[in-house]
């Protein structure tokens, strides 16, 4: 079955509830069709502004926070991700690896200290763990104070030899850290996904944490088919793909994918893209096929937005160099989105109540539409809780 860009375009648009907004009942399921990346902080806000109608930064904390129908935790690829709390098994649990999988998401930096404090990961990871259950009763305030307090109750269960490697400087930079402290960040992500620490309320600049037994009142619910289930999230949000896409978005080694990946073979169904082999969830299939083009809708995408969160970067955006100014190593800026195609960048400046926001367009863009943009400028802002004070367009 030979499947079109075009239609791809419109089945993601679909999918990922851009060629309309939902209600705010639709919440969860805009959150939950593949979790939505919290970096830069508040990046998750911007996704869901353009999701659902009547969005407003409070309703959004609110189910944070307060209804705690969201949590926020890290994720595929080690990302602070949001995704609703009645999913925690696939966002989390679905990711640990089991003893033939190793490296776990996101550690593979951490065997350099490994080698220095002469003992194996699991061993460390051990530790770490039994560390975090601190935070079943305790809360704490910034990423840099976490792994300090963990790593000095570490400490005083490792041997004496140990303890002296343990507080010397990191290998890995990071002003002042200790080796300690570099070896518990990396191993928090294992522990996430073990439901030992998530995210509590932001204070100020300050993200805070905790466990998910402290946060939620309750203990984490697993069910067998957590790992299938996040197969076919990814599937249904990035189809047609292929198993090395899913590798790169969930981070793991090349064991773990094949695992989760193989459980879901049965559920799939082959499709031709541009004369290569891709595969969707056979349930898709007809609403790949048939999926409508909707009316002609510009976005202001947020950086990190789920749908551009792709392996197949040249289905939204040809140009290679363009690209590398939309995807970048660091500091993603946000992408105009015309008919489900990338068709420029914005970035904001914010200073007090005030934003100002750029535009540069990769195309020709009508006197009308820039216009539009404009509108969605001021709409931005006024989410942001911000008066926009000048929304400057390039072409």
């Amino acid at each position: 079955m030979e499947i079109q860009e075009e239609q791809i375009i419109r089945y993601r648009m679909r999918v990922h509830h851009l060629d309309g907004k939902l209600p705010q009942e639709g919440l969860l399921e805009a959150a939950g069709a593949c979790g939505l990346q919290n970096s830069p902080p508040g990046a998750w806000e911007t996704a869901l502004f353009n999701r659902l109608h009547s969005c407003t930064l409070n309703f959004l904390r609110g189910a944070l926070y307060h209804e705690k129908t969201l949590l926020q935790a890290w994720s595929f690829r080690g990302a602070p991700v949001v995704f609703p709390a009645a999913e925690s098994d696939v966002f989390l649990t679905a990711l640990c690896a089991q003893q033939a999988e190793q490296p776990w998401i996101y550690t593979k930096g951490v065997s350099a200290a490994l080698d220095v404090m002469g003992m194996p990961f699991d061993e460390l990871l051990a530790r770490v763990r039994q560390a975090a259950g601190y935070l079943d009763a305790h809360t704490v305030k910034s990423k840099e104070l976490l792994d300090r307090t963990l790593a000095e109750i570490v400490q005083k269960g490792l041997p004496p030899e140990k303890q002296a490697l343990w507080r010397s400087p990191s290998l890995y930079g990071g002003g002042g850290q200790t080796l300690g402290e570099a070896v518990v960040s990396f191993l928090l992500r294992p522990c996430s996904f073990l439901s030992l620490v998530v995210f509590g309320e932001r204070q100020g600049p300050s993200p805070t944490f905790t466990s998910f037994q402290n946060w939620l009142g309750r203990p984490p619910v697993c069910k067998p088919e957590a790992g299938r289930r996040l197969v076919q999230k990814f599937l249904h949000s990035y189809g047609p793909a292929d198993k090395a896409s899913f590798l790169r978005w969930l981070g793991c080694s090349p064991p773990q994918a094949a695992r989760l990946w193989d459980a879901v073979r049965e559920e799939m169904d082959p499709v031709t893209v541009r004369g290569k082999t891709r595969y969707m969830l056979s349930r898709d299939i007809r609403l790949l096929q048939h999926a409508e083009k909707s009316g002609r809708r510009l976005i202001l995408l947020g950086p990190h937005d789920p749908y551009l969160d792709v392996s197949d970067k040249d289905l939204l955006l040809k140009s290679p160099a363009l690209q590398k100014t939309v995807w970048k190593t660091a500091a993603n800026p946000g992408a105009v989105l015309r008919d489900g195609r990338v068709a420029g960048r914005w970035k904001t400046h914010t200073l007090k109540d005030r934003l100002e926001l750029e535009i540069a367009l990769f195309e020709p863009f009508s006197a009308k539409e820039q216009e539009e943009l404009q509108v969605l400028a001021e709409e931005y802002a006024a989410f942001r809780l911000l008066r926009l004070t000048a929304c400057k367009i390039k072409s």
